[in-house]
């Protein structure tokens, strides 16, 4: 790996530099194409979607890995230190918007292809390196295109979101939800004439959040929750007491957690039995970058790999010779493309990339290049333990 460390750097500075916002990736994908034609791929394909999938060999085992490589916004331009589209690269660090989380992933990801060429370390499987969009917005979508409408089967799946060198087994999933209660509307001056339809949201709000005293626990996962994240209504004028309101909550779903135990919960408060609040799960729809509209229920389903599972003990051992030393067995705190491959499909997976998650989504996101170089050694690894 270390022969390619300037190879790599410079890669990771264009991927920092190109702004890749949800939704708005192309120029991103072109880059990543040109590089991995470059290393030797034996393909490279952009599907309807504007996914970008690089595939080493054509054997029986099929092995994806996965980054994400859209972004979030940058927020307050005030607040960073540093260019976050610059790829400032100092005392052995990259920094930007996306060096955390996640796109410069892709960089290892590429280079353990090179690897595997350059090295004979080929065997029975394909190594497919996969740069998915539009996580941020909707994770799981890009993944749950790519297997199910693509033809994209993989039997093991990576994701190679932060996890500080770990190996993660699984992470809480979640789900947006909205409640609706209606009221009647009449003059302020008045109010007792109608029926103020935030205040009875208040009560709601109030048992929502009381309810996460009885949520269920998970040893390894952690406890369920659920929060109230936005509040709105609708009124004539601010004049009259309003006759329609609307709060959002974000549920995080531990171990045995479903949508529909979730609703229910929520559907069964007294306070929205007796305010006749309407509960749904929220639904996602955009256009990809290529124009391809996409769309899916804002459900991301629970997943976690048992300790002992084959997957689990191949990134063990392949984080032993990456590391030098014996990873770490973890979880992620947020979500992941892992709630597709995983959690919805039941496909293998686990997680192991570059940097510290606790730097995604702020204005301190940076990237060791060593973490680098030790994680393009465990992506080649990781194929010798899984496939002949």
């Amino acid at each position: 790996a270390k022969k390619y460390e300037k190879d790599m750097v410079r890669f990771a500075r264009d991927i920092v530099a190109i702004p890749s916002f949800s939704c708005q990736e192309g120029k991103l994908v072109a880059r990543i194409r040109k590089e991995m034609r470059k290393v030797g791929f034996d393909k490279v394909h952009v599907d309807r979607m504007g996914n970008i999938i690089g595939r080493i060999g054509s054997g029986k085992t099929k092995i994806m890995l996965d980054a994400h490589i859209d972004t979030v916004g940058i927020g307050d331009r005030k607040a960073w230190k540093w260019d976050p589209f610059k790829g400032k690269f100092a005392g052995g660090k990259i920094y930007g918007r996306g060096a955390t989380d996640q796109k410069l992933s892709m960089v290892p990801m590429v280079y353990a292809g090179k690897m595997l060429k350059e090295l004979g370390l080929l065997g029975d499987f394909t190594y497919w390196a996969v740069g998915s969009c539009m996580e941020e917005d909707c994770d799981g979508l890009p993944l749950l295109h790519l297997i199910q409408k693509e033809g994209y089967k993989p039997d093991y799946v990576v994701i190679t979101e932060p996890t500080n060198l770990a190996v993660y087994r699984g992470h809480r999933g979640r789900m947006e939800i909205k409640v609706v209660t209606k009221g009647r509307s009449c003059h302020a001056s008045a109010p007792e004439r109608g029926i103020n339809a935030v205040v009875n949201m208040a009560d709601i709000a109030k048992e929502i959040t009381a309810l996460n005293k009885r949520l269920k626990k998970d040893k390894f996962l952690g406890k369920g929750t659920v929060a109230v994240t936005k509040i709105e209504c609708q009124t004539p004028s601010l004049n009259a007491v309003p006759d329609e309101c609307t709060i959002y909550l974000d549920r995080r779903l531990t171990a045995g957690e479903t949508a529909k135990l979730a609703v229910a919960q929520i559907a069964g408060l007294p306070s929205v039995r007796k305010h006749q609040g309407k509960v749904e799960i929220l639904h996602y729809d955009a256009v990809a970058w290529t124009g391809l509209k996409v769309g899916q229920e804002k459900y991301y389903p629970t997943w976690v790999l048992p300790e002992n599972h084959r997957l689990v003990q191949a990134g063990v051992k392949a984080g032993r010779i990456a590391l030098k030393a014996e990873p770490k067995v973890d979880k992620w705190v947020f979500s992941t493309n892992g709630v597709a491959s995983a959690g919805r499909l039941g496909i293998p997976t686990i997680g192991f990339g570059p940097s510290n998650e606790v730097y995604a989504h702020t204005v301190n996101e940076f990237m060791p290049v060593d973490h680098l170089l030790k994680s393009s050694v465990f992506y080649a690894a990781i194929t010798r333990f899984l496939a002949p």
